[in-house]
């Protein structure tokens, strides 16, 4: 089960099975074609849409797509963290940040904050290329800048310490 919120607060149940998807508890049915990297073309009821997926942020569980042209942005809830939400511990991951390690192993081409700035959860911090991508690596939390272990142009391992709080 998955719960889905776009952006204007419209908020669906979405349950994957075995060979149906329910939307609110109804069938939902459309047919889908992939069309390239994160490209697809949907048709539902008849009507025809294209769909391309901008960004996405894994941790954070949040997804930009562009639908006929018109980004939307969506925040999707597994349910562990609806069970999470029901247990009144949501903001469990509010907890004070520490440090950002390298998700992966790669090439720092950007830092966007020095020592002593103050950053948002969310907040851009640093670029890492990893397996021929930008990645735009966020702020998990709010804090300031401590110390920024990395240069711009260094290689990185998976886990390695980037930046301090």
């Amino acid at each position: 089960m998955l719960q889905i919120k776009t952006a204007n607060d419209k908020t669906w149940q979405v349950d994957i099975q075995k060979d149906a998807i329910l939307l609110n508890g109804s069938p939902f049915n459309w047919d889908i074609s992939l069309l390239g990297p994160n490209r697809f073309h949907i048709i539902k009821d008849d009507k025809s849409y294209t769909a391309e997926l901008v960004e996405a942020d894994y941790q954070a569980k949040t997804f930009t797509f562009k639908i006929n042209g018109v980004k939307q942005t969506v925040s999707a809830k597994d349910r562990f963290d609806l069970l999470l939400d029901k247990l009144g511990m949501s903001n469990a991951n509010a907890q004070k940040v520490n440090d950002v390690k390298a998700p992966m192993p790669g090439l720092i081409l950007e830092i966007k904050v020095q020592p002593g700035q103050e950053v948002k959860k969310g907040d851009p911090i640093m670029i890492l290329e990893a397996m021929k991508m930008e990645n735009i690596l966020k702020s998990p939390g709010d804090g300031v800048v401590k110390e920024i272990k990395v240069a711009v142009k260094q290689n990185v391992e998976k886990n390695q310490i980037l930046i301090l709080f």
